[in-house]
């Protein structure tokens, strides 16, 4: 899973133009703090994806990207058991937007990007962090924002979703998939797209923990928002059994284990009860240190945590807990891809052989379940690289195929039936970083 880009190599990725970028002040409060960040009255009234408030983003977000301007909507969603629930999204618009450019169709084009962000703290989701690169400033690395602006710069719209909701439910499959399709309507409703929203193309992008979000929305799509006809999903470092990763009680990705475990039972108050009841209660690792992970970003927990053994935080181990009956319909509820429906609209899958964290095998498994009913995927299996390398690795076909499906060209350049797997070997890593 993808930890943070500080963990990933400098590379400028210049899709439509070149990249500036620099700090900008903080204004925004936690949404711990802000009264904004609640569901008005009666809000399980409205309609999945209704918009509920919209303000301009308090974050200073343009100083940032090339966005005209920037918004932070509130809007109905559905939580992980299907009971009405709201989340928030950042609409940035871009200053020339691809619509009222000479020489293309008239379309505007619209990305959801779902970020990793990987946490079971309710004040380190993208509306509030993502201006000041989730808290960090290290040289030499990449943010987010760059691929962002980006996107901006080729005059698409694009949405940022705390898809994790308002219980910071990190891991929690159908959570995320709703928030990230309800993000797209509330987005094609808003004052920005709607003079014509047939008229607008839309697309998902996400990695890693962004890639989890991403793949629960394809997958629920046609059963949760069958009028949405998305022109296409860019997945990378898909994760299809969660559990996977989280067995590894030592590993690259162990410091998310706590948001991980705390975030998938936020909706299960017994389950919740059941999780900390496991935890011992005095020695080096015990209750107080595990849930510390609920006020970390992902970048806190990577330090706080480090490379501790997780399983040593618990009375019976790590193993012992993923066995338990109080925890397995939950795990089984929201932790494996596959089981929610057929993305109806074409995927570019790509993701590291050697991937360390989750290996390729589940991801073969999820790719050919997907092509024996029908998908249309593009499966790109990178020989070089593992989980981090892959995201940068990854950056310049994802824009690619995102372009495509924007500009009407997928069918020229692409299969538009069927799968077409590739072991590929591509390492955009080793130049910018100076290896040979």
């Amino acid at each position: 899973m993808l930890l943070a880009s500080a963990l990933l190599p400098l590379l400028l990725f210049k899709g439509c133009a070149g990249l500036q970028h620099r700090e900008a002040p903080g204004k925004a409060l936690p949404p711990s703090q802000d009264p904004w960040y609640t569901a008005p009255p009666d809000f399980e009234s409205a309609s999945p994806g209704t918009i509920l408030r919209i303000r301009p983003d308090p974050s200073n977000i343009t100083a940032i990207v090339a966005a005209e301007v920037a918004y932070n909507i509130l809007y109905r969603s559905t939580d992980t058991r299907y009971r009405p629930s709201w989340a928030v999204t950042t609409l940035l618009v871009p200053k020339t937007p691809r619509e009222k450019r000479n020489g293309t169709d008239g379309k505007a084009a619209l990305l959801s990007f779902q970020i990793p962000y990987n946490t079971a703290s309710v004040d380190a989701g993208p509306s509030y962090l993502l201006a000041t690169n989730f808290g960090l400033n290290v040289p030499g690395v990449m943010p987010f924002t760059a691929y962002i602006d980006d996107a901006l710069r080729c005059g698409w719209y694009v949405t940022v979703p705390d898809f994790e909701g308002p219980t910071a439910s990190f891991g929690a499959g159908p959570q995320a998939g709703h928030a990230v399709l309800d993000n797209v309507r509330a987005a094609l409703s808003a004052a920005e797209l709607d003079d014509n929203p047939a008229a607008t193309r839309y697309a998902m992008w996400g990695y890693s923990g962004g890639s989890i979000a991403s793949a629960f929305a394809a997958e629920m799509q046609a059963s949760y928002a069958p009028e949405l006809d998305f022109a296409g999903t860019a997945i990378g470092g898909i994760v299809p059994d969660l559990t996977e990763v989280f067995r590894k009680p030592i590993s690259n990705v162990s410091s998310m284990i706590p948001a991980g475990l705390l975030g998938v039972t936020a909706q299960y108050p017994e389950a919740r009860d059941f999780l900390v009841s496991q935890l011992k209660t005095s020695g080096p690792y015990n209750a107080t240190g595990f849930l510390q992970a609920l006020d970390f970003t992902a970048f806190e927990a990577i330090g706080y945590f480090g490379l501790h053994n997780i399983s040593e935080y618990f009375t019976n181990g790590l193993e012992a807990l993923y066995a338990a009956p109080e925890l397995a319909r939950v795990f089984g509820d929201n932790e494996f891809q596959g089981y929610h429906g057929i993305p109806q609209m074409p995927l570019f899958v790509h993701k590291a052989i050697h991937d360390e964290s989750n290996g390729i095998a589940t991801s073969d498994d999820l790719i050919s379940h997907y092509c024996k009913v029908g998908a249309n995927i593009l499966y790109h299996r990178n020989t070089v690289g593992g989980h981090e390398a892959e995201f940068i690795n990854g950056i310049p076909r994802v824009f690619e195929f995102l372009s495509a499906v924007f500009n009407g060209s997928y069918g020229e350049r692409y299969n538009t039936t069927g799968c077409t797997w590739v072991d590929v070997s591509v390492d955009v890593t080793a130049p910018a970083t100076g290896e040979s």
